[in-house]
């Protein structure tokens, strides 16, 4: 089987895991990882997203492991527009987050458009940090938690205090 999958992983961290392993668990994975171009339009916050050779390398790091565990293919790729690779024929299985599944439906519309068979859309649901909510990279980032959801330092206080 050929899965797909995407995003801008920056940082990488526990949430994305699941994803990975979802995907190797089901077959060859190609990954398409977005452009410095696309990844600023993507976000629902306005950060800071590294280079595009400073993620693809993280990632490869990610990919390579999970890969050798399952015994799988793997693959990144550039995407350069939301609905990427995954409009292409060779797929069969689209991995995605439930914030995700309007992307995923509308892929399968314009593949159903292009006389390709609608993918299986594969749900991962959110990896949760410590205090319950989710692992995410604008988190991680912001330095409320680590790539493992677990709460930094400064953000255990803070909750303390606030209880």
């Amino acid at each position: 089987m050929k899965v797909a999958l995407g995003g801008t992983f920056d940082p990488v961290h526990d949430g994305h895991r699941s994803l990975f392993e979802r995907a190797f668990e089901l077959g060859d994975v190609t990954v398409g990882l977005t452009s410095d171009e696309l990844a600023p339009k993507t976000r629902k916050e306005d950060r800071y997203v590294r280079p595009f050779s400073e993620r693809e390398a993280d990632l490869d790091e990610e990919l390579a492991s999970f890969a050798e565990e399952y015994d799988r293919e793997y693959e990144i790729r550039t995407l350069t527009q939301p609905t990427g690779i995954a409009t292409e024929p060779q797929f069969d299985y689209l991995i995605v987050s439930p914030e995700t599944v309007d992307v995923a439906e509308r892929i399968n519309e314009i593949r159903e458009e292009c006389g390709n068979a609608p993918l299986t859309i594969e749900v991962v649901e959110y990896a949760r940090a410590e205090d319950g909510d989710i692992i995410s990279s604008t988190r991680i980032v912001r330095g409320e938690i680590d790539e493992h959801g677990t709460l930094t330092p400064d953000r255990e206080g803070r909750e303390r205090q606030d209880s």
